[in-house]
């Protein structure tokens, strides 16, 4: 793990394509917050990168989601209403860049992923597990009769495939809290509190977003991104300068809404813009937001 923020940063970034890519193969779906939190999972914050900013987001969450711009900008990333997603071309810079220095020097420099690298099926297999399975394979060869593996291997399942199974057996019509993982080493704990199935930022520049309309909070471009291991949603965008006004609305509706200083049925927020990106986020906790 690199011992400063750039360094760690450059590593997760790698780790959001690979934690992409390894979900397009295992054919599960992760929603932003949750590749974000893996990623982080990865590469653990160090102590500057833990400290707390206003709204209790950590430094270094902060720097990864802006980071992530970087990604899109290569065209290894897409950003959409239904989450990130990767590309033909963020499958193959996994394996062009594999390691973490030609990575970061190729996404800073802008260097495309080299026209002879083919877009990978599968995880690449690493020499030392290329030869145990070579091992084993002769094994198997040599004793016809052998008994399979144990059942017990059966627990080696990947998490989001296990994840993937649990939700289809949940019955349908069963909603369960959103709930915070396992504290991740390095980690800052966080209460865990029960959230609303969506919260979007419902206001005059809902169409500069790409919604039909403003004052939308029904459309996808107004939802904001649930992060479980800070427990806040977050919405970046960018906007050009100006004056904008908008509030916080709950489950696709206006029937809860929150103004400024948390209210219920408030005032507007206000926000008094330069231009270019800003990141909003809002915590169920103080029902408040906080923009960065």
């Amino acid at each position: 793990m690199g011992a400063n923020t750039a360094e760690n940063t450059n590593l997760r970034l790698k780790a959001v394509l690979d934690i992409l890519a390894e979900s397009v193969w295992s054919g599960t779906s992760l929603n932003a917050g949750e590749v974000l939190a893996e990623a982080i999972a990865r590469v653990p914050f160090n102590d500057h990168e833990a400290e707390l900013l206003s709204g209790g987001i950590p430094r270094g969450h902060k720097t990864l989601t802006s980071a992530s711009a970087k990604l899109v900008k290569a065209g290894w990333l897409v950003k959409g209403r239904s989450g990130w997603t990767i590309p033909e071309d963020g499958l193959r810079a996994t394996v062009a860049f594999p390691d973490v220095a030609a990575f970061a020097a190729a996404l800073d420099a802008g260097t495309p992923v080299p026209a002879d690298v083919p877009v990978p099926t599968a995880p690449p297999v690493k020499p030392a597990a290329k030869k145990a399975a070579t091992k084993r394979a002769a094994a198997k060869k040599a004793a016809p009769d052998e008994v399979a593996e144990p059942k017990v291997a059966a627990a080696k399942v990947s998490a989001p495939k296990a994840k993937a199974a649990a939700a289809k057996a949940e019955p349908a019509a069963k909603k369960t809290p959103r709930k915070a993982p396992a504290k991740a080493a390095g980690a800052t704990a966080v209460e865990t509190v029960p959230q609303p199935d969506a919260v979007a930022v419902a206001g005059d520049f809902n169409t500069i977003l790409g919604a039909p309309e403003d004052w939308a909070p029904q459309y996808d471009e107004a939802q904001m991104e649930f992060n479980p291991l800070v427990q806040v949603w977050t919405l970046t965008a960018d906007l050009p300068a100006g004056h904008y006004t908008y509030k916080i609305a709950l489950n696709r509706s206006w029937d809860e809404n929150y103004g400024a200083f948390g209210a219920r049925d408030g005032a507007n927020h206000e926000l008094n813009h330069d231009g270019g990106p800003v990141t909003i986020t809002y915590s169920h906790v103080t029902r408040d937001i906080v923009i960065g």
